[in-house]
């Protein structure tokens, strides 16, 4: 058994070198190959529409989170599934708390909710959602989606926000005990992972290495204390890239863990060696050939 989780992130993305969409068919293939190869997460990116300012195309777009978090709960029956991550700015919050629980209900207590709070800029104006006040937002958010998943109620009435003397209902196969990770990269966002969720995340920027999220957990260890929260309480969890065949090209986003076998999953492992309980590998190119290349790897974790 492996001390520490692995998850997939799923490419429900337009792809950033062609622009080829990635259609159900592949996603589908892709989730029911991780359950099989002994994935412990599949996971659904929540974007809505990537456009670079300096260019005039179309951008890339994505398919909805929620909607295909369904599909893929719907397709598996072993592998957890979650989201990476829900973005609270798009969605109202007690909505958001009611997508989930039903979530959790089609996947026979088997999700994840991947929280935080959501990009600004082109994205949301896009769409006439809100640029402003981001983690303000999200703040009042938490208030109404982690009472009404832990409670089951909630009545709060915020500038942004508000639910008022609302109950969670139905309720799915585990009231209260669906897992919340926070994404969360900055001293705010930190803070309030500290005291809300059960799991915290980031993602590689630069190197998929360990070094890079140090200070991150440096953070978050400090804002446990701050709070009187142990911080071996939360779980941790690191979004990385990995190339696992000799298709290159991921360094566009990220550079990546690569090379052999071994050196893949030294790679990975080294974040189970500094503490991490998740690690969450974004795959490039996002194929089931390069899947199947990881298959050896994840041998190699057990």
């Amino acid at each position: 058994m492996r001390p520490f989780e692995v998850g997939l992130v799923l490419p429900i993305n337009q792809s950033f070198v062609d622009g080829s969409t990635t259609r159900w068919a592949e996603i589908r293939a892709l989730a029911v190959r991780a359950e099989e190869m002994g994935f412990d997460t599949v996971w659904t990116p929540d974007e809505l529409l990537w456009r670079d300012p300096e260019t005039t195309d179309g951008g890339n777009g994505w398919w909805e989170c929620i909607a295909m978090a369904g599909a893929v709960a719907a397709v598996t029956t072993r592998i957890k599934v979650g989201t990476w991550i829900l973005s609270a700015l798009h969605r109202n919050p007690g909505i958001s708390a009611k997508a989930v629980e039903t979530l959790d209900e089609i996947s026979g207590g088997r999700f994840v909710l991947g929280l935080g709070s959501g990009h600004a800029g082109n994205q949301a104006r896009l769409f006439g959602l809100p640029e402003d006040h981001v983690y303000s937002r999200f703040e009042e958010a938490l208030e109404i989606i982690v009472p009404l998943l832990r409670q089951g109620r909630t009545d709060f009435e915020g500038r942004f926000h508000a639910a008022l003397a609302l109950e969670q209902r139905p309720l799915g196969p585990r009231p209260g005990r669906i897992p919340i990770m926070i994404g969360a990269g900055g001293p705010r966002m930190i803070r309030l992972a500290a005291r809300h969720a059960d799991i915290w995340s980031w993602y590689v920027n630069e190197r998929s290495e360990v070094a890079e999220f140090e200070p991150r957990v440096r953070e978050l260890e400090a804002a446990c204390v701050e709070i009187g929260r142990d911080p071996a309480t939360i779980g941790r969890s690191a979004g990385i890239m990995v190339e696992p065949t000799g298709v290159g090209g991921a360094d566009r986003i990220a550079v990546p863990v690569r090379g052999s076998v071994q050196e893949i999953a030294t790679g990975i492992r080294s974040f189970g060696d500094a503490g991490f309980t998740q690690v969450e590998l974004m795959l490039w190119p996002p194929t089931i050939g390069a899947l199947e290349a990881l298959a050896p790897v994840l041998e190699q974790l057990d």
